[in-house]
């Protein structure tokens, strides 16, 4: 088993989403259960929104189908925080103590992977408590004086006001409507709005940056296409030996299989990176757009849609004396920051001059935005 383990290959029976098949070898390895491998994508993906409990996560993934292989039961909410929690969908597995990467295939990215998990740990952490009534914000964030959840309530039979839940005892911070908290929000989102000028450029900084990935996606293919190429090489050297009879049948059938399975290796390598190659772009400008009408998109949103929005954007939110502090994730703090930067700029020089010192790319080694 720690052989396998050191050669990337998951060394016993296959948790849900994977079946035990046999490899080129004839030993055990595992590969996506087809029934089951879509489902259990879908599971992170509809936890990473921040909307759903474990339960309601699990309850999603039975009425998809997700069964135990051999007993066909529903599977409990138990089993699905443990595949929540398990690496080995995104690659890599633990295995004795250490981290190993995987030559199976990820059912999930490792993007989706720690943001699921990010999610698990701010509610473990905050001990967040659902309410019944779908508030916009109730869920979103903590207290700044003792740490627990600022939940919704619903006063007159109309007005909506946030207070603290008091769970670890009585708590100062009074009551707020939830008006004042979503105008805060508004204008942390406003943050990242920029105009029409500054878009062009960070679009091309964008498509200057994507040159330099694709530069490096092109190099990684040429190395593994090489490899691929060495190995055949390998396997056509070793069987005119065998013809020759200079190498037995069995050690033959052996190195053939090794070599085999490093090739499948190097062909999903060169099949990853041309997926990230075509995305890349595409990635890029969908995010700026989201970005650039986060705040607009907020404000006319239902209050699901709304908490959808923050979740995706903003983390680490608390309310204390009346003011709201956030922290916005990655990509997005940076286009909030090099935003202001580029306001800041636009009003001591040429809006031009100022925008292609903060957008364009820089004289790092990488050549990536200086932003």
């Amino acid at each position: 088993m720690q052989e396998k383990a050191e050669r990337g290959i998951w060394p016993t029976v296959a948790p849900l989403g994977y079946r035990n098949v046999a490899g080129v070898d004839g030993k055990k390895i595992i590969e996506p259960d087809p029934e089951s491998a879509p489902i259990i994508s879908r599971l992170f993906e509809w936890y990473a929104t921040g909307t759903l409990s474990l339960k309601e996560a699990a309850q999603k993934a039975r009425a998809a189908g997700l069964v135990y292989r051999k007993s066909g039961a529903p599977v409990p909410v138990s089993t699905v925080h443990a595949t929540l929690r398990n690496r080995l969908y995104m690659g890599e597995f633990d295995w004795n103590g250490r981290v190993y990467q995987g030559k199976h295939q990820p059912l999930v990215t490792c993007d989706l992977w720690e943001r699921v998990q990010g999610i698990l740990d701010g509610r473990h952490a905050k001990k967040h408590r659902r309410v019944k009534h779908d508030f916009a914000f109730s869920g979103l964030i903590a207290c700044g004086h003792c740490g627990c959840s600022i939940v919704g309530e619903i006063k007159k039979q109309r007005y909506v006001y946030y207070h603290c839940t008091g769970y670890k005892g009585r708590c100062d911070e009074p009551y707020v409507r939830e008006e004042v908290i979503g105008q805060r929000f508004s204008e942390l989102l406003g943050r990242l709005t920029f105009d029409e000028e500054v878009l062009a450029w960070v679009r091309h900084a964008l498509r200057a940056t994507h040159a330099d990935e694709k530069r490096e996606h092109e190099a990684a293919i040429g190395r593994f296409q090489a490899e691929y190429d060495r190995l055949q090489g390998r396997m056509h050297a070793m069987y005119v030996d065998k013809l020759d009879g200079k190498v037995d049948a069995a050690f033959f059938d052996r190195m053939s299989a090794e070599w085999r399975a490093e090739q499948d290796r190097c062909l999903r390598e060169i099949e990853r990176r041309q997926a990230a190659d075509r995305s890349y772009l595409e990635e890029g400008v969908r995010l700026l757009e989201l970005a650039r009408n986060a705040r607009r998109l907020f404000e006319k949103q239902e209050p699901r849609e709304k908490r959808r929005l923050l979740n995706f954007v903003v983390s680490n939110c608390t309310w204390k004396g009346g003011e709201l502090v956030a922290d916005l994730r990655q990509p997005f703090d940076l286009l909030a920051e090099t935003t202001a930067i580029a306001a800041q700029a636009t009003a001591g020089s040429s809006p031009n001059l100022a925008k292609s010192e903060i957008w364009l790319p820089g004289p790092d080694s990488n050549q990536r935005p200086t932003g």
